[in-house]
């Protein structure tokens, strides 16, 4: 059984905008430099390197064999009792404590955080450098905050790429070894990030790539479980593509389709949620392909460009048996203007719009996403992102993508869709 917290008190509107503006003005200086910039859309960037003095541990090397799947928990596959909001940050290499006191003023309840395997294991398979993470878990949970961890890139000795493992049991290792070390401080465990796309895959993906994902999914299941039960174990979040090219993607229609048939639906019994990541563009979230399409330019001639797709894959789940399984939202969110190529869609959405889509979104979820009981069928859903405008603009590009999805700016100031989310959060 896993305990909530109960909501917090409500607060007036114009007592809510002096208090954040209180704790931004308070809070303390602007991050170090942050990574390289990545490829895909709203692909969470992870550090490269870790800063606090690391703690090495020895795990058991790799082997081919499979570990038997453990005794059931009481409750398959685990589900929340009524949506959530949570929200992506990056807690690597800025102010952690201004970013977390941020968190809960908006009023999130879930912070997503991914890390890069290949800087956690190494060099040597086995030896685990949790560095950082160790402050991060500990920070999160002492703020009473719940933490979903998603996992990414793995060290050159499993994959020369870092695309996903080539053996399955070598992430099991690893994310058993996390398990071990973080309890149920860490809420939910996400297996990769849009394994659909060959950037995340180590620069080329087909569909038979599903299948290799699913062991690899199996594999972490049974090892988390046998850990730590209450720990929610996602299905990663195929990009929402309509393409399929082995350069660029597998469409995710098809990817979740190869997922849920392979080896007779061994998937069905080995994942808790399914994690996704619907489009937004310049649509606003009510709008959908075909029946309903935006008048946007650009991006509005098929389902993936929507925030509403998000229903298509409920769909997909539905026909395949899955129903029961709830979906989480791991990233969601509209761009603004910005300078990268590939997302000219956001220089069609204003501060202004990008406030009322995203709290739109929450309130389509919130009001009209449960099944037939009226059960929710989003268990979470995070929003890209907190704050990678203040680790962009430290490094002079305040007009990156990833930039334009957040909801502070580069000085750490609230843009107006930051305080639409702390209103929206406090009046539900």
């Amino acid at each position: 059984m896993i305990m909530y917290r109960s909501r917090q008190p409500r607060l007036g509107r114009a007592a809510i905008v002096w208090l954040t503006m209180a704790i931004l003005a308070a809070c303390g200086g602007a991050p170090p430099p942050e990574p390289t910039a990545a490829v895909a859309p709203m692909a969470t960037v992870a550090p490269t390197a870790t800063v606090a003095p690391p703690t090495a541990t020895t795990a058991p090397t790799a082997t081919t064999a499979p570990t038997a799947t453990p005794e059931p928990v009481a409750e398959f596959p685990l589900r929340l009792p009524g949506l959530e909001h949570g929200i992506v940050e990056h807690l690597y290499y800025t102010d952690r404590e201004r970013v977390l006191t941020l968190t809960q003023i908006a009023g999130y309840r879930w912070v997503r955080q991914q890390i890069q395997w290949k800087d956690i294991e190494g060099p040597e398979p086995g030896n685990y450098l949790w560095g950082d993470l160790d402050y991060i878990v500990e920070d999160v949970h002492a703020r009473d905050l719940k933490l979903l961890i998603s996992i990414v890139r793995a060290p050159s000795f499993y994959n020369e790429t870092h695309g996903l493992p080539e053996d399955p049991v070598s992430m099991g290792n690893f994310v058993e070894a996390l398990a071990e070390r973080y309890g149920t401080k860490v809420g939910a465990i996400e297996i990769w990030n849009e394994q659909n796309l060959a950037h995340e895959n180590g620069g080329q993906v087909t569909i038979e790539d599903a299948g290799h994902y699913v062991d690899i999914l199996v594999e972490c299941y049974n090892r988390i479980k046998a850990v730590e039960p209450a720990i929610f174990v996602l299905s990663g979040a195929p990009s929402s593509s309509g393409i399929t090219d082995p350069a660029l993607a597998v469409a995710d229609e098809e990817y979740y389709r190869a997922m849920y048939s392979y080896k007779d639906g061994i998937i069905k019994e080995h994942f808790d949620a399914q994690a996704v990541h619907p489009g937004g563009s310049a649509n606003p979230p009510q709008t959908m392909w075909p029946d309903n399409p935006s008048d946007a330019e650009g991006w509005t001639d098929h389902p993936t460009f929507y925030f509403r797709h998000v229903e298509n894959v409920r769909r997909f789940m539905e026909e395949e048996g899955v129903g029961d399984h709830q979906i989480w939202i791991t990233e969601y969110g509209w761009a603004t203007e910005n300078e990268t190529p590939g997302y000219e869609f956001g220089n069609q959405v204003s501060l202004d719009e990008q406030a009322q889509y995203i709290v739109d979104a929450m309130r389509i979820a919130d009001e009209t996403y449960v099944d037939a009981e009226g059960e929710p069928w989003i268990g979470v859903m995070f929003l890209w992102n907190m704050n990678f405008a203040v680790l962009w603009g430290a490094q002079g590009q305040p007009l990156h993508e990833q930039a334009s999805f957040g909801i502070l700016n580069p000085d750490w100031s609230p843009r107006p869709a930051f305080l639409a989310v702390q209103g929206y959060l406090a009046a539900r």
